[in-house]
Formats: C-alpha cells, structure tokens, sequence
C-alpha cells in the first residue's frame, strides 16, 4: 500500500470512537483469542444496518460480540439479530457484551451449531442482513445460503474479503485467499446481486440482492 493511501487508511481505521462496551468487548475477544472486527468494519456495519433499515439480520460468527453491538446499534429498536457460532464460549461473551450494552434480550437469538448445519434450516427470503465473519473454507456455502436468505432488497456483508491485502497478489496461492477470490467472483457474476468491495478493514464485500 502506498503511504499516502496507508495513511488515510490508518486514519480512517482510527477516527471511529469506541465506548467502554465496545472496548470491554474487545478485550474479551483477546481473552478468548479471536480477532474482532476493526473499529472502521464495526463502525461501517453500525452504517449499514442503520442505512438499511433491516428488521431481521443473521450473523455467522459471534467471536466476543463486538460485530454484534455494532450492528445492534444500528438496527431499528424492533430489529432482531440472530447470531450463529459453534463456540459456546463466544456465544456467551456475545450475550454479556449485548447485555452491557443495553440490548433487550428479545432483540437477540444465539445459536450453537455449525454454520454449515444451521444456516440451511432457516427461512428463504426472510432476512433484511447477513453478515458473515468466519472460516474461509466455509464461505463459498455460507455465502450460497446468505443469498437465498436474503429479501429482495436485503444487503450481504463479508468481512476480511481481501484477506489482509492478499487476495490483490497473484502471486499468493493460499488456499484461504483462493476461497477468498471464488467468493468476489461469485457474488460479482450473480445476477441477482449488486455487488461491490470496500478496502475498510481487512475488506469488506458488500451485495444486495435485486429486487424483483
């Protein structure tokens, strides 16, 4: 990355405010030692949510609940986020920091399973919002079923969708960034999508499915 453009990233990453939920919610997720989203993806997705007005959103992947809140905040106060993790642990973080942060507890679903098992049991067009942070190897499934998921109108999120710079490199052949590349493909060559990538975070793959 070039330095000017390293710079404004930096700043832009650094600019969002985060309050003692969020950041209690970050030191959990080192504790259990899983990465949170950055503190530009968690403000872009409080953005988001908002902006979309979504009623019902899914998200995969829990870690300590800093995504979560994020998209919690930005939800409508009639909203409800169902959140999907095969760690029992991450799902109890996630609770307690939706609890901090003033979440009714009808506003939340927690599911323990796998994504793979979980995702295909609910409801066809019936989510305003997917949001998917979780293995690479799962994503191209996890993707399939966020888009039959998803209302006409409904808006898909990919966090980490340019595997820390990697997937620009050709030269890089890691399996996990190869995923990382089918999944940008896919959703840009399907025709029920608009699709676009933002370099926030560690990337962002954004898509909303057309409406009808």
């Amino acid at each position: 990355m070039a330095a000017d453009k390293l710079s404004s990233w930096s700043y832009t990453e650094n600019l969002p405010a985060e309050d003692e939920v969020l950041l209690r919610a970050r030191d959990r997720s080192h504790e259990l030692g899983v990465t949170p989203v950055t503190q530009g993806v968690g403000a872009a997705l409080t953005v988001l949510a908002a902006g979309s007005k979504a009623q019902t959103a899914v998200e995969v992947g829990a870690g300590a609940g800093v995504s979560g809140v994020c998209l919690l905040r930005g939800l409508g106060p009639q909203s409800v986020l169902t959140t999907i993790d095969s760690d029992v642990d991450h799902l109890r973080t996630a609770r307690e920091a939706y609890s901090e942060a003033g979440v009714p507890g009808n506003r939340t679903r927690t599911i323990s399973g796998r994504a793979a098992d979980v995702l295909p049991r609910l409801t066809d067009a019936a989510y305003d919002l997917v949001f998917i942070d979780a293995d690479s190897p799962g994503l191209p499934l996890y993707v399939d079923q966020a888009v039959r998921l998803l209302k006409p109108g409904g808006m898909l999120i990919v966090n980490d969708a340019l595997d820390a710079d990697r997937v620009s490199d050709p030269a890089i052949r890691e399996s996990s960034t190869n995923i990382l590349r089918q999944v940008g493909r896919t959703v840009r060559d399907n025709d029920q999508l608009f699709s676009t990538v933002l370099p926030t975070g560690t990337g962002l793959l954004l898509a909303v499915k057309r409406r009808s």
